[in-house]
């Protein structure tokens, strides 16, 4: 915190950006699991609202990227409200006209889908997105500092702030319009938090055995359910970044090497997978 001048520490929360969507795909998987849904379910089967081109849209597509659906900050543009939600996504996917290209055909990073699966969370629980992180994940693996923020109804323990370096000094770089988005990015965690995270994902402790491996195996682009897999000097690697107002974050889990690396920044640049890159090299 510039203002007070507190350090940062292993126990200091930075909001994760699109690290969330790990998060958000396990609450998926977590329902598959319950016999809720299935990975193949068209999404319009849950969201009738929406127009027919979505009938071809699962929730794998979701999952991975390749559903067509545009991200939703474009669509917005400077036309958004004070800030965005992920029901407010819903309400807007619901009124375009068709997605980018025939789902499951191209791949497409969007955060509109991962929004779009936090609602989805919250039809099938008949929980809240927050309560259902916290009763399912965040509580069971004693996640005990981590939350999704929602203003003005939960608190952020040892929170940091996001800031913006340049020339000219430092300055707030907080909040943004999408910042109470929660499916794509709304989480806050610590260094000590994931690390109980990346425990439980090595233990296979939250969804089956076969829904993890699925969730680990490369789609279009690498990118799996909710991480990226590739190779790193020639070891298997899932990785994840995370960028938004403020925060630069990256975190990378070698499962053949039991190696993991996780970069919190609470500033808006530079990027830090780099950074993550070399962590690694010292290890491996």
């Amino acid at each position: 915190n510039v203002e007070s001048g507190a350090p940062v520490e292993t126990s200091t929360n930075f909001r994760l950006a699109s690290i969330t969507k790990h998060f958000t795909a396990t609450s998926i998987l977590m329902l598959v699991d319950e016999g809720k849904l299935a990975l193949d379910d068209s999404i319009r089967q849950h969201f009738p609202e929406f127009p027919e081109f979505a009938d071809g849209i699962s929730v794998r597509h979701l999952l991975q990227h390749t559903s067509g659906i545009e991200d939703y900050e474009p669509i917005y543009g400077d036309r958004f409200p004070a800030q965005v939600t992920d029901r407010g996504v819903v309400e807007i996917i619901s009124k375009t006209e068709g997605t980018m290209f025939p789902p499951g055909s191209e791949y497409s990073y969007s955060n509109s889908g991962y929004a779009i699966r936090a609602v989805l969370v919250e039809k099938l629980s008949g929980q809240t997105f927050p309560d259902f992180l916290h009763d399912n994940i965040f509580a069971p693996l004693d996640m005990s500092n981590t939350v999704a923020l929602v203003g003005g109804v939960t608190m952020v323990p040892n929170r940091s702030f996001g800031y913006s370096v340049s020339d000219e000094g430092v300055s707030s770089a907080d909040q943004s319009a999408w910042s109470a988005v929660l499916g794509d990015g709304g989480i806050y965690s610590s260094v000590e938090d994931l690390f109980k995270w990346d425990q439980a994902l090595y233990d296979n402790g939250l969804i089956s055995a076969e829904l993890r491996a699925e969730s680990w195996t490369p789609g279009l682009e690498t990118y799996g359910f909710g991480f990226r897999i590739d190779e790193y000097n020639g070891h298997k690697r899932y990785h994840h970044s995370g960028s938004t107002s403020g925060f630069r974050n990256h975190m990378q889990q070698y499962p053949d090497d039991r190696l993991t690396v996780i970069v919190l920044t609470n500033r808006a640049a530079p990027d830090v997978a780099p950074l993550a890159d070399k962590v690694a090299d010292l290890y491996l």
